[in-house]
Parts: C-alpha cells; sequence; structure tokens
C-alpha cells in the first residue's frame, strides 16, 4: 500500500501505513484507524468495498464509518456502482476540514507556517523572510513562535482545530529530545528547539511538537504526492544554502541507526576542497548548494546575493539571464548540472531509487539543467539506463518540508482516530 511510510523510533511515527488490530482492548479504534487509511490510501469507496478491503463483516464497517462521520473525519458524497451487478453504492471518503496538522520550515532565509486540513486543503500559509544564520538561534526561534501564533489565530477565526505541530530544521535533529544537534547552515549546535518554542507558544504549546530534518520531510511530502505512481523507492534532494536527501526505502522513509541517514551535502566529491560551513572541505554542497550557483554566476554585489531580496525573485533573474543568452549565467548552470549529475550518480548506484526529485531552489532553475543532469546520471550509473532511475523536478519547491511537517502532525489522527473525540 502506498502510504505505508513509518518512521524507526516510536515517538514520532511517521505517516504510518495500515496496521491490524493487536489485543481484544483496542479492537475499535485500531479498526477506525484501519477504514481511515483505507480511505487515504485508497480513495473514496463504498462501505462493501471497504468491508472487502480490511476484511471486517458489512455491520462493523457501517458503525465505523459512522463513528468516522460523528468525528467529522469521513464523509459521504455520491453513488457508484462497483462491479456489473447490483445498486450502486454510497462512496465514503476522507472529510476532516475542520482538523488541521501545522508545519513550520526553518530555512537559512525564511520561516515558512503552513496548516493542512486533513482533507489536503491548505488552511493558513505564510512565509517570513529571515536572515537565520545571523540572526541567532533565540531570535529565530522568536520569529517562528510568533508565526505559529499568527497561524493558530487564524485558524482558530476560521473554526480549524489544529492536531500537532512539526518543525522542520536543516541539519542533525535528535528527534526524541527535539534537540538540534548540529545545523551548520543555521550555525546551531545542541539547540533545544522544542524547549524552546514551548516556552515561546502559551496556547499552542499544548499541541503535539516534533522537531524533524528538513529533507526528511521533504521526502515524506514528495511520497504522499506521487502516491498515484507505483514508485516506492526515491530520493528527495532539497536545494538551498545547504543539501540534504530524504531517502524511501521500498515505501518507508530511511533514518538509519541513530536517524542521520541523507546527509548527502557533505558527501567529500569537490576537486576543488573548498571550505564548507561545516567545517569541512570538498563537501558535494559547495558544487551545488545555492551559495554555488550565486557564486559562479554573479559578483558579490550583484543583486542576486541580496538577501533583503526574496529568494524566487533572484532565481527568476537567473533564469532570465540564462533565457537571454547571459554567458556566465549559463556556464554556472551546466558546471552546477554536472556537479549534481555527479552526486545522483553515486545515490542511484548506492540504493538504486527509481525516482530522485529536485527540490528547493531546483524547482525554479532546474529546467534549464536538467537534460544535461539526467546525461550524466545516464553516464555514470554503473547498471544500464541509469537504473531505472528517473530525475524529475518537484511540484512543491519551497512548501515541501513545511508541507511534510504539517502530514507529519497529521499523522496521529490516523493512528488513533478515536482519540479525536
Amino acid at each position: 500500500m502506498k502510504a505505508d511510510l513509518r518512521a524507526t523510533t516510536p515517538e514520532h511515527t511517521a505517516l504510518s501505513g495500515p496496521s491490524r488490530p493487536r489485543d481484544r482492548g483496542s479492537v475499535r479504534r485500531a479498526n477506525l484507524a484501519l477504514v481511515l487509511r483505507i480511505l487515504r490510501d485508497q480513495g473514496p469507496r463504498s462501505r462493501a468495498r471497504i468491508a472487502t478491503d480490511t476484511g471486517l463483516p458489512k455491520p462493523t464497517v457501517t458503525s465505523l464509518v459512522a463513528e468516522l462521520v460523528q468525528l467529522g473525519l469521513a464523509g459521504e458524497g455520491s453513488t457508484a456502482r462497483e462491479g456489473s451487478v447490483g445498486r450502486p453504492g454510497t462512496l465514503v471518503h476522507v472529510d476532516g476540514r475542520n482538523i488541521c496538522g501545522i508545519g513550520v520550515e526553518i530555512s537559512t532565509s525564511y520561516v515558512h507556517v503552513l496548516a493542512l486540513t486533513l482533507n489536503g486543503r491548505t488552511a493558513y500559509e505564510h512565509r517570513s523572510p529571515l536572515a537565520a544564520g545571523a540572526a541567532g538561534a533565540d531570535a529565530v526561534l522568536d520569529l517562528t513562535a510568533r508565526a505559529v501564533t499568527d497561524c493558530t489565530t487564524a485558524l482558530a477565526r476560521d473554526g480549524i482545530r489544529p492536531v500537532g505541530l512539526s518543525l522542520a530544521v536543516p541539519g542533525v535533529v535528535d528527534t526524541a529530545s527535539g534537540v538540534v544537534a548540529y545545523a551548520p547552515a543555521l550555525g546551531w549546535r545542541d539547540v533545544p528547539v522544542t524547549e524552546g518554542l514551548r516556552t515561546r507558544l502559551a496556547p499552542a504549546a499544548a499541541l503535539p511538537l516534533a522537531v524533524e530534518n528538513d529533507a526528511k520531510l521533504g521526502a515524506v511530502a514528495e511520497y504522499l504526492r506521487a502516491q498515484d505512481t507505483q514508485v516506492h523507492d526515491m530520493v528527495c534532494i532539497t536545494g538551498e544554502r545547504g543539501i540534504g536527501a530524504g531517502i524511501i526505502s521500498d515505501g518507508r522513509l530511511l533514518r538509519g541507526f541513530a536517524g542521520f541517514a541523507g546527509e548527502v551535502g557533505h558527501m567529500p566529491l569537490d576537486p576543488e576542497r573548498r571550505p564548507c560551513v561545516c567545517g569541512r572541505r570538498g563537501c558535494w554542497e559547495t558544487m551545488v548548494g545555492l551559495d554555488a550557483i550565486l557564486r559562479l554566476a554573479a559578483d558579490p554585489d550583484d543583486e542576486v546575493h541580496d538577501p533583503a531580496v526574496e529568494l524566487e525573485l533572484r532565481l527568476a533573474e537567473l533564469h532570465a539571464r540564462a533565457e537571454a543568452g547571459d554567458a556566465r549565467t549559463l556556464e554556472a548552470m551546466s558546471r552546477v548540472a554536472d556537479a549534481l549529475g555527479l552526486g545522483i550518480a553515486l545515490l542511484a548506484d548506492l540504493l538504486n531509487p527509481g525516482l530522485v526529485v529536485l527540490g528547493g531552489y531546483f524547482t525554479h532553475i532546474g529546467d534549464l539543467m536538467l537534460d544535461r543532469v539526467r546525461e550524466v546520471v545516464r553516464e555514470r550509473v554503473i547498471a544500464p539506463d541509469g537504473g531505472g532511475c528517473e530525475v524529475v523536478l518537484s511540484g512543491l519547491g519551497f512548501a515541501a518540508a513545511a508541507r511534510g511537517g504539517a502530514q507529519l502532525a497529521l499523522d496521529g489522527v490516523y493512528r488513533d482516530p478515536g482519540g479525536m473525540g
């Protein structure tokens, strides 16, 4: 089943797939979760089809659907005939329009807040520009708390109840403690983000709060967005000042032994051994990160380096220069494309993903580099035809991490719908 995407730690079960009841005392809640996940993963269907899909008796399914409708988590709509005979059945679908999860991304250049309802509607979204590395952790958390408070105030005005908050950070995260152990792009070490945010949030502090790596949450969002495909092995590469990857293996988020899998930006691939913000030299992100393409494409006093200008506008300017035939911009994109293809080929040899999704800044100018990236991957990967790896641009762009955070925050509803009462 497509959305069988699970974390490896009990504290933050990320987008758990369908599960069967294990003990008699939890049968009702487990069956509610089973039905709701079926509706999430496979779309609207009749009670009879739900009974077939779950193996539950039809009277039990009828009772469970009634409870989900009463909780506001499911609704009933159109009718459809399933099979060549019999009466059309009323279709049951996920509702939850008045319930949402909040995702927050702290990036090097902004704080992005997004609230997503259970039925997939964006209930609130706002991005605040911020030079996070220069501001310091306390100032960043102050701004984040204000942004979250603005969000919860707007949601309350619209009658929408948040059920959780997930924070995405570009760095190494101890998810159990909510501490960002190391975020070189932000200049953070051992920052207690969960504790710091709770002390600043007042009423919203009662919400379940998770902290996770931004690339991992971006991968959650990209994987769920691609749920109509048959791809269950994919790598989602973030593209901002830092480069990271969220890895989906056999439909599961790959965390590694200590939860740090995906720090691909620090693979030592740069033959020029340029210094990286992590303190090492030769990291891949010095070749393909946002700083790299800006450095290659323009002088330091050029407007594309100005952090006061929205990043999308600066990227649009680079795109326009390339389309106009500016030699320096084209050369910069060519060099980044070659380096990007090199790193992706290495990941393809190691992981054999069916899909590599380029997110972040790549979504704004990657269309001008994509053909060359694909060519390098085909040339470099040892398996024929690149091992079947397809490289595509994200459709979510800079919203992926916040969206994945909102989806993670909603996962508690899918694990225990009865807890919504």
